[in-house]
């Protein structure tokens, strides 16, 4: 039998044990391999269920502390909302001291209270003496119940005599200091009972030159010259308008704009003015040639 199958029979039959050989070991590792694999997936599992639950966690804990940080805020934004309260406060002094308080008409006092605030850091104490005027220098101030007309004709009496007389170029009789220009042309529409035959020109810086103005002012004789303190100093600078035969100066001194403000609350205009008056106009008063009237 040996001889007929040869030698290869013994290597066929010691491979087919190894093989059954090896099939066991297969066997035998498998239930042990298998356990571990689904550990492995079991714990992949536990970490997935795992993570929304820490996820959650962190979320309530996040938004406690958002919580806590709006409350502790909470007053530090009360306290930010007063702080803009006393600051308008602050702004609405000015506004509603004036529209709280009943109007009061202009005084000569008044004026001479803004002269020598203006001056105190600009003049000496012996050239502030020389800045007060003298209650002869001012005419009867307005009480509120005057119009602009029925105002000049009180102060100015014999105005037809007054303007028939005024034969000079390049100056006025009468000037009226407002602050802008539409109050400008407002005062002039006011003047048509009072002016008569006088011709009245408008000074002020809108819409109109200089040049032009000095050209208007030498060309013809102007009786009443309205206008703003800006472009009037401008005028007796460039020596377009002459203060020689100045003989009344009427201030807008009562009238308030949308604000409440007067002429001398607007600071422009207020330094303005004040320059106006240091043109030569307090000198020409304390001599006695000009009035100031406070409408």
């Amino acid at each position: 039998m040996g001889d007929d199958l040869g030698d290869e029979w013994w290597k066929h039959e010691g491979n087919s044990d190894v093989s059954e050989a090896e099939e066991e070991i297969a066997e035998e590792k498998e239930p042990t391999e298998k356990p571990n694999t689904q550990t492995k997936t079991g714990k992949k599992r536990k970490s997935v269920t795992e993570k929304p639950a820490k996820a959650k966690k962190r979320k309530k804990s996040e938004q406690k502390e958002c919580l806590v940080a709006q409350e502790e805020k909470k007053p530090n934004e009360d306290d930010k909302s007063t702080k803009p309260k006393k600051r308008r406060k602050k702004k609405k002094t000015i506004t509603d001291v004036l529209a709280s308080s009943e109007p009061k008409p202009g005084c000569p006092a008044d004026l001479q209270n803004l002269v020598t605030q203006y001056f105190s850091d600009k003049r000496s104490v012996i050239e502030l003496e020389e800045l007060k005027l003298q209650d002869s220098c001012f005419l009867n101030s307005n009480d509120l119940t005057h119009s602009l007309s029925s105002y000049l004709k009180e102060i100015c009496p014999k105005w037809a005599k007054i303007q028939k007389q005024h034969t000079e170029k390049s100056s006025v009789v009468l000037l009226i200091v407002c602050s802008s220009a539409l109050r400008t042309i407002e005062l002039i529409k006011q003047l048509t009972t009072f002016k008569g035959e006088a011709k009245v020109l408008k000074l002020f810086a809108k819409h109109i030159k200089v040049e032009e103005q000095v050209k208007l002012l030498q060309k013809g004789i102007t009786h009443i010259g309205v206008g703003t303190p800006g472009r009037l100093s401008a005028l007796i600078e460039k020596e377009g308008l002459n203060m020689q035969a100045l003989r009344y100066l009427v201030l807008d001194w009562n009238w308030r704009d949308q604000k409440l403000r007067r002429m001398v609350d607007v600071p422009e205009v207020k330094v303005d003015f004040l320059k106006l008056l240091d043109t030569g106009i307090l000198n020409g008063c304390k001599e006695g040639k000009v009035k100031i009237g406070l409408f």
